[in-house]
């Protein structure tokens, strides 16, 4: 469980080998299936049912796509993500057609003659089989385990992903699926002196592109809250008219705003005196000292323009995760950063082209991890990021000050 933790509590995807890897990926790959079996049990199996909204995949493209991956960087050897550079050809006749994320654009996910879900099925099964074959035999160098781990990290992130998707369709998800247990967090604050930190991923082990190169960074004195902010802080917020008074919003928040009629987080509904949301399928009174959740940038900047504060900058997140403080618990939800995705001085784009360089400048970092994040992808130094409008996703923030 990645709740209220200070600190990954399972040994990390990026290091792992040998049969801590194979068990890893056994793992995420039963999660998939079991993920796409809940959508198809609530009829979004085939294409046509599922309705088509910008920030999901249909869950059978999805099922291919995973198990597409591994085989072009495992089984195939691809050098990279560009469509001509893999060693062998896909197990599907028609499989880069179908998969490849570069040559199919979203909106065209919901018209492809996909196999039936029983051959994608089967051929997750026999990438899967072949792979583990190939890992029995490799050195135990981090060059040799790089695909591996790379295909573990996609289909751990799209299996939060699906789960976005079931929540999004309001799909009910047995609760040993969801893992959606979030503790209750105080919202004291803590100071902190400040200082030149070492930025970014260190040497060894699997990094994402966008974590190097590491670089000193200096970051002023500082003040943050312990844990994210709650329901009820909140809903303070909105009972002061906080969503109607435009000058708490930037002038981007307040266009979205315009266009949402938004009054409330997405999910929330009135209940006589109470709050209720709509989890996994399930209407629930909303804990008062629960994090808040599916908020977007534009509702946690806000917030903070009201109670006078500001969110903390990626920078001094890390500093926060990494300073030892106790106080400080991360890993309930994803959280919003006042940092734009931005490369680090001597970025180089990975195998994997696409994973960051498309979305510098127009994305937003987050932080940390949620309830959906498996416990091996935590690592203070991860730069999540996403759309300043997202509110599908599993997202909180906390608030910070000079």
């Amino acid at each position: 469980m990645m709740n209220s933790i200070t600190s990954p509590t399972s040994p990390s995807f990026r290091h792992a080998k040998g049969q801590q890897l194979a068990d890893a990926l056994q793992g995420a790959r039963n999660y998939t299936l079991s993920l796409f079996d809940c959508c198809a049990e609530a009829g979004f199996e085939a294409l046509a049912r599922v309705p088509h909204i910008a920030t999901i995949n249909p869950p059978l493209w999805e099922l291919g796509h995973t198990a597409w991956f591994a085989e072009w960087f495992i089984l195939r050897e691809a050098r990279s993500s560009h469509p001509a550079d893999a060693q062998h050809h896909c197990l599907l006749t028609r499989g880069d057609d179908w998969f490849d994320s570069n040559l199919v654009p979203h909106r065209s996910r919901w018209t492809l003659d996909l196999p039936s879900a029983g051959a994608l099925k089967t051929y997750c099964h026999e990438v899967h089989d072949r792979v583990l074959d190939k890992l029995a035999r490799e050195p135990g160098t981090d060059a040799a385990l790089y695909p591996y781990r790379l295909a573990l990290a996609h289909e751990d992130m799209h299996g939060e992903a699906l789960l976005i998707t079931l929540q999004t369709l309001g799909v009910q998800v047995p609760l040993a699926l969801s893992r959606d247990e979030p503790s209750h967090t105080p919202g004291a604050a803590i100071r902190y002196p400040g200082g030149t930190i070492m930025l970014g991923a260190q040497e060894g082990g699997f990094t994402f592109d966008n974590e190097r190169a590491a670089h000193q960074c200096y970051v002023a004195p500082f003040e943050v809250d312990s844990g994210v902010v709650t329901n009820a802080q909140f809903a303070e917020f909105m009972a002061d008219g906080g969503y109607q008074n435009r000058q708490f919003w930037s002038v981007a928040g307040s266009a979205w705003l315009m266009q949402q009629e938004r009054s409330s987080p997405r999910y929330w509904q009135r209940d006589g005196a109470n709050w209720r949301s709509m989890r996994m399928g399930r209407l629930s009174t909303l804990a008062p000292a629960e994090p808040v959740r599916h908020v977007n940038l534009y509702e946690a900047q806000a917030y903070c323009a009201w109670i006078g504060r500001r969110l903390p900058t990626e920078a001094e997140w890390e500093y926060a995760a990494l300073s030892g403080q106790a106080g400080f618990r991360w890993g309930q939800l994803w959280e919003w950063t006042a940092s734009p995705f931005e490369p680090y001085p001597g970025f180089v784009a990975d195998r994997y082209r696409e994973y960051s360089a498309p979305w510098f400048t127009t994305h937003q970092v987050l932080r940390g991890a949620s309830f959906a994040t498996q416990a091996r992808m935590a690592s203070a130094r991860y730069r999540n990021f996403y759309l300043p409008e997202r509110d599908d996703i599993f997202a909180g923030f906390r608030t910070c000050a000079y």
